[in-house]
């Protein structure tokens, strides 16, 4: 394309004809990510916001501000998509009890052009997921997946798509966690692979057809989307999720520029996008192409959904009668904390947190009649912080949103530092496995190499593990599963039992059980050998 040009600018020049000046097509990408069922407002510890803090205006996000500030943003462009980096199952009882099909409804009514599947998708395997596909009237797209054998995603779940702005051409790639087998349930007959061997291939089938503007909408997490923007020629952008990443020009707590950009191998240079997550913000990225489809320029910043944005009222009264089925669950009071209870995801997945040491203790005391002596549960497990107060049922379901279930089981003393190594093997990635625990203690060492950061276990007591001796452990039916890597936990685990309460009323009953209100508290059973 690009010789043909020159070849023509070079014949009007020979006859004195001044060459037409290159077209250059401006394009606005407003983004979401990591919803997770958040449709009504949240509050600053992202579960749903109270009466009384709505009326103080310290209400955040929503589908009804979200629709205020994508029409606003919409008028204001030349040309504009709206698209989704995945997650919008799963995190409140929105999803608990309408699956799906709320989900489908309110992305509808905003206008989506395009989503990806996100791991949490597949929470309740390919059927759920092909219900969903079913009532969105846009693409939802998956690049690095196998699902060849899996009927309910054939010729439904699409690896690309293509839209038309100003008369040009654009295309969207989709891409997911590599090991989503191991964080969600998609089931026997889906398998996935590397996510830039998937981008690699579906860049050069787009371009084949013509489309030189190409978007990622990668689950993948903001350090793989920087490894994919350094190893795939022709992405323009990647709109990420998965990590819930902040990206930011203006505010300390960001974790990177908005865009982040990194070098292709061809020299030239991706964007990467992300908006935190809980519809908290509104991702706009202004983008600027030539005629050959390079990128000249992007620029924007997330857009904060706070008091300033109105709601738009059509939207609110939709959600209000969806909520009314659900009022009555999680308007329960179950106990009061007399401070906040720290469950955000920076914490739980790379030390001890007072969310941690709650559920955990809960999910001992739940099981100590059945000789339980140790509980372990993953910290992606932990969604929301609480807090100080009044505890509703509500908040427990936006603490632990996926109806996992109380699980024990029996593991002899040897395999138990396997497992912790498993839960601290991605630590530099923010990764759920995380362990928090109640009934032992342990010291790990992030520098080492994973699968060596162990340095001490002990039980809480102080006493050592007997390699030989059988423990009863505590944990959910997804790690119990092998979820999160947990593999050695169904493996090795004998005498299994996955059918306990939910672990949302686990911890209802615990809180209920206290007398008074819950004082949050580190316990001191995990320390990082490396801090200061």
């Amino acid at each position: 394309m690009k010789k043909h040009l020159l070849g023509a600018t070079a014949l009007l020049l020979s006859f004195g004809v001044s060459a037409p000046a290159m077209a250059e097509f401006d394009l606005t990408i407003l983004h979401t990510n990591d919803f997770h069922s958040r449709i009504e407002p949240i509050n600053k510890y992202d579960s749903t916001c109270s009466s009384k803090d709505d009326a103080k205006g310290k209400c955040l996000g929503g589908t009804a501000r979200l629709e205020t500030a994508i029409k606003e943003r919409r008028a204001a462009a030349k040309n504009s998509v709206l698209v989704d980096g995945g997650d919008q199952f799963q995190g409140s009882l929105f999803y608990t009890y309408y699956k799906g099909k709320a989900a489908a409804e309110f992305m509808n009514t905003l206008g989506y052009d395009a989503m990806t599947v996100g791991n949490h998708e597949f929470d309740d395997g390919p059927e759920v997921l092909r219900g969903f596909m079913d009532i969105v009237n846009f693409p939802v797209l998956l690049a690095n997946a196998d699902f060849s054998k899996e009927g309910k995603l054939i010729g439904v779940l699409k690896p690309t798509s293509i839209v038309e702005r100003g008369g040009e051409k654009i295309g969207f790639i989709g891409l997911t966690p590599d090991d989503t087998h191991e964080l969600s349930s998609p089931g026997e007959h889906v398998s996935f692979y590397d996510p830039i061997e998937a981008a690699t291939k579906h860049v050069a089938e787009l371009q084949a057809q013509g489309v030189n503007k190409i978007i990622v909408l990668s689950h993948s997490g903001y350090d793989v989307d920087k490894k994919i923007a350094a190893a795939v020629d022709g992405i323009d952008v990647i709109v990420g999720g998965h990590t819930n990443t902040y990206l930011s020009n203006t505010s300390d707590r960001a974790e990177g520029p908005y865009p982040t950009w990194v070098e292709a191998p061809n020299g030239k240079k991706a964007a990467i996008v992300s908006a935190y997550a809980y519809g908290k913000f509104l991702g706009e990225l202004n983008v600027k192409f030539d005629d050959n489809g390079d990128v000249i320029e992007a620029v924007g910043e997330p857009i904060i959904m706070d008091k300033e944005v109105a709601e738009n009222e059509a939207i609110k009264a939709r959600i209000a009668e969806l909520a009314g089925p659900l009022d009555e669950i999680r308007t329960e009071v179950i106990g009061n904390t007399t401070a906040a209870i720290d469950g955000d995801r920076k914490s739980c997945r790379a030390r001890e947190c007072e969310m941690g040491v709650l559920v955990a203790d809960a999910m001992l005391d739940a099981t100590k009649d059945q000789g339980v002596q140790i509980a372990i549960t993953n910290g992606g497990g932990l969604r929301a912080s609480i807090d100080a107060g009044e505890v509703t049922m509500g908040e427990a379901l936006a603490v632990l949103p996926f109806q996992n279930t109380l699980a024990t089981f029996d593991l002899q003393g040897k395999f138990i530092k396997d497992a912790l190594e498993n839960g601290l093997s991605k630590i530099e990635e923010g990764a759920g496995r995380f362990p928090q625990v109640a009934g032992l203690k342990f010291t790990f060492d992030a520098s080492k190499p994973a699968g060596e950061r162990i340095v001490e276990v002990t039980l809480e007591d102080g006493s050592a593990i007997d390699a030989e001796k059988v423990y009863k452990i505590a944990t959910n039916n997804y790690v119990r599963n092998g979820g999160d890597g947990y593999k050695i936990f169904s493996a090795e685990g004998k005498n299994a039992y996955d059918y306990g309460p939910g672990l949302e009323f686990v911890l209802a009953d615990f809180l209920k059980a206290q007398g008074g209100a819950y004082e949050p508290k580190l316990a001191g059973r995990i320390t990082d050998a490396t801090a200061k």
